[in-house]
């Protein structure tokens, strides 16, 4: 009879953590450095208390604090609104943060809401630009024409970690096909004037410029298991702040279902 008692309790433990589940989002391009700072609001919308865990990085990919917040995991009251900048003084860069909501039940929402916000001294002005959450896929990818994206930066953060790789293609708008692939009309593929390959370090940020030496078209493509891409328009012509361009949208990697 104890050994039926205890088989019931382990199976009911595991089928409560399997019931589990854990909704991760990414904030991303925020900007730090002498004359730059961003800060991390969350805020509890439920009725319920909330476990979050929180990973903020630097560009290179290391692990940051958080000012007055001594742990990566906190609990949200109902209602609750917590801000938090990131401790970073002694680099210029574009960090990110994972924030992971553990959400108990598979009748529940998620109901942390993630506002980001970089500021930065321009000019002896103060800019502050809003970052939106982003959420990783395999393999995203982008291509377009530069006509409407003058100034314009692709952010790309690798959340995993595992190395990803970026590659990015600057052309004149020139196309070619490969023959015999077996379609009835050959995929067209732009003819790069400028080509870059680039690999991205374990939970790494980096930054590419969408106009090259003139180029008309740019694409990119990514290889990582978890990669975030985002486009970043000037705030302002002459100034290097930049905010979330949302109109953007990026293909990712289509998986069969089973």
């Amino acid at each position: 009879m104890g050994r039926v008692a205890l088989f019931f309790l382990v199976s009911m433990a595991v089928c409560a953590a399997t019931h589990e589940r854990v909704v991760t989002s990414v904030l991303p391009s925020l900007d730090y450095g002498a004359s730059c700072w961003s800060t991390v609001t969350l805020q509890n919308l439920g009725n319920r208390v909330v476990t979050v865990e929180i990973e903020p990085h630097r560009a290179g990919g290391g692990l940051v604090p958080l000012e007055g917040l001594a742990q990566t995991t906190l609990r949200l009251q109902p209602g609750q609104r917590s801000s938090y900048r990131l401790a970073v003084t002694d680099e210029t860069g574009e960090g990110w943060l994972k924030v992971r909501e553990n959400v108990p039940s598979p009748e529940l929402s998620p109901v942390v809401a993630v506002l980001g916000t970089s500021e930065c001294v321009v000019s002896n002005q103060l800019r502050s630009t809003a970052r939106t959450l982003s959420y990783p896929t395999r393999n995203p990818w982008f291509s377009g024409d530069i006509e409407e994206m003058h100034g314009n930066l692709i952010s790309l953060v690798n959340t995993s970690e595992r190395p990803a790789t970026a590659s990015l293609c600057y052309s004149e708008g020139n196309l070619y096909s490969v023959p015999g692939t077996g379609r009835a009309t050959p995929e067209l593929s732009p003819i790069c004037s400028n080509a870059y390959d680039v690999q991205i370090p374990p939970y790494g940020a980096r930054q590419f410029p969408v106009e090259h030496e003139g180029s008309s078209h740019f694409s990119i493509k990514t290889q990582g298991d978890a990669v975030v891409l985002q486009m970043l328009k000037p705030l302002e012509t002459g100034v290097k702040v930049y905010t979330v361009d949302s109109s953007i949208k990026f293909g990712g990697e289509v998986t069969d279902e089973k």
